[in-house]
């Protein structure tokens, strides 16, 4: 909670001003059953019509007053909730920013997206509805005993144990609701986490004709969140009827209690109306606030999901240091092992290589041999959890964010494209490139030819993930988008696997046109698109088992051998 008040800080104005003006509608309430008391016992009763039309365009005045209040109440409620809603969001993305793989992980894209959207609407509604109601309500209830007690102390003790026995129906029913509107946004969770992986693989789903069982694991995430959302709503509908049997007990309390006041002489029939009339008061109110308490209760299991995520530190603290750009050395391994979060083996295990700057080194394994786990720990993805790496020439827990990011360049497996055009794309590799620049990593990516093509050009749209491009245009495009940056460090990870063979050797003849300072590394299950490489790291089940140039490797190493002649026909085969 303590984070929600520190937005709601920023809107000190609206949270004062939206109550405020809800306590002067309330005011306005409570006078009006006076007001008609007053119309029966001196108007109707004595059959003065000036009198009742005068009371009657005082009580128009005192609506148009209180609609007036409820406006001002409504805009400036809506501004602190929209607000909060605002810097939540907007702090939530920036906590995700930060966040390393490990804690990302963890955590869960799903979820991530369900308290950023859902969890986020809950919180607004909670805070629209408090400003609103919860002081409002209050207010109304407790003012409506008072007027009881100027007009009968009485009947107002009926009040009293009326008003206690709600609350404790109110907030006894907000303590229980709590816990399960929780779980109620876990389950949400696990359907979201369905229809994202339905909706990301739904060609691999067709592919195998797998339809029939997706369909029935949603049914049952969804099945699941049907049956938490029924627990909490067959309790939380308890609260109309057992607030309607309270109050409808207290009116007929009233009205017997009145009944025998009226004949002897105490109350006038006018009080009798403005006593029920305050009951019903207390009615409306408390159901907005048993209403109010509900989404309450929603949203406080929100604000607690939701503060989770901004709670949760990131593993990785990064130094204040810069690169060393003047050395010799680009990277260096010392002993490094990689073991991620909840795993019991490691993904790597005492890996030692140094590598120089200009140096073109290319990465080889069977399938989890551990090539991507070790390319992402240049440029910080993970942290290793044994050894030590060394970024240009000094520890990479030493260096500056800012020192890793303009060192290291990465092409992932998945080509990621973002909606915009190529060249706002392109432009998230340097965002002071010129078109120079940015032509002349296209050509080195091979992606200049079908952007030329495009009318528009470098202005061509790019719809969100690049589905409007083919698998290999994708990568050439992602490819350029790292050639732009001109880091010291490019790492293509098996960032090539869509390019036919001839598009494949014209991207290599490229890269070694590349400035003399770059060191590529080139992850690859082919032998021919590394075999050029100054250097080959070979990985099998985690561990480096060769480190060489090609020919050294055909005949030092058994698993690069293996690779090779399962890609090239052995020498004398037909």
């Amino acid at each position: 909670m303590g984070h929600l008040l520190s937005y709601l800080k920023k809107y000190k104005k609206e949270t004062v001003i939206a109550p405020l003006f809800k306590m002067l509608e309330a005011c306005f309430d409570l006078l009006v059953p006076l007001i008609v008391a007053d119309i029966v016992d001196n108007g109707i009763g004595r059959g003065e019509n000036g009198y009742i039309l005068r009371r009657f365009a005082l009580l128009v005045g005192m609506a148009i007053l209180g609609l007036s209040c409820t406006v001002v109440a409504q805009y400036f409620s809506a501004r602190a909730a929209i607000g909060t809603a605002t810097g939540l969001r907007h702090n939530l993305l920036a906590k995700i920013g930060v966040l390393s793989f490990t804690e990302l992980d963890t955590i869960g894209t799903s979820t991530l997206v369900t308290r950023m959207t859902s969890d986020v609407t809950q919180v607004q509604n909670g805070i629209n509805l408090f400003l609103r109601l919860f002081l409002r309500s209050p207010f109304i209830v407790f003012g409506a005993m008072v007027m009881a007690f100027i007009i009968d102390a009485k009947i107002a003790l009926i009040f009293v144990g009326v008003i206690l026995v709600l609350f404790l129906i109110v907030f006894g029913m907000m303590a229980v609701t709590k816990p399960r509107y929780k779980r109620v946004q876990n389950a949400l969770d696990a359907v979201t986490g369905e229809v994202r992986e339905n909706l990301g693989g739904v060609r691999v789903i067709r592919a195998f004709g797998r339809e029939e069982m997706q369909r029935e694991e949603f049914c049952e995430a969804n099945s699941r969140l049907y049956r938490a959302q029924m627990k909490v709503g067959r309790l939380a509908s308890l609260l109309n009827p057992l607030t309607y049997l309270v109050i409808n007990t207290a009116i007929i309390l009233i009205l017997w209690l009145g009944s025998a006041r009226v004949e002897g002489g105490v109350l006038l029939s006018g009080d009798i109306i403005a006593l029920i009339n305050y009951v019903s008061q207390i009615l409306v109110e408390l159901v907005k606030l048993a209403n109010t308490v509900i989404t309450l209760g929603k949203a406080s299991a929100s604000i607690s999901r939701i503060e989770e995520v901004l709670a949760t530190e990131s593993s990785i603290r990064f130094g204040t240091e810069s690169a060393d750009r003047e050395g010799s050395e680009a990277l260096r391994f010392e002993n490094v092992s990689l073991r991620y979060h909840g795993a019991g083996d490691e993904s790597l295990s005492n890996i030692s290589f140094s590598v120089l700057r200009g140096e073109t080194v290319g990465i080889i394994g069977g399938t989890g041999s551990g090539k991507s786990s070790l390319v992402h720990l240049i440029p910080r993805f993970y942290d290793a959890t044994a050894g030590e790496v060394f970024l240009m020439g000094k520890p990479i827990r030493a260096l500056s964010r800012e020192a890793i990011l303009s060192s290291v360049a990465i092409v992932d497996q998945r080509p990621r494209l973002f909606s915009g055009t190529i060249r706002e794309n392109l432009l998230w590799g340097k965002e002071t490139a010129t078109d120079e620049e940015l032509w002349q990593a296209l050509e080195i990516a091979q992606a200049a030819d079908f952007v030329r093509e495009k009318p528009e050009g470098l202005n061509a749209r790019v719809s969100a993930g690049g589905s409007n491009f083919s698998g290999g245009q994708r990568q050439r495009l992602t490819i350029a988008r790292a050639v732009v940056s001109q880091a010291d460090i490019l790492i293509l990870d098996d960032s090539m696997s869509a390019l036919d063979f001839a598009t494949d050797a014209a991207l290599r003849r490229a890269l070694r046109t590349l400035p003399s300072h770059m060191t590529v590394f080139i992850v690859s299950q082919r032998t021919g698109s590394i075999a050029y490489a100054d250097r080959i790291l070979v990985l099998e089940d985690g561990e480096l088992v060769g480190n060489g140039k090609h020919d050294e490797l055909l005949t030092s190493s058994p698993v690069y051998r293996e690779i090779y002649e399962s890609q090239f026909k052995k020498e004398g085969e037909a």
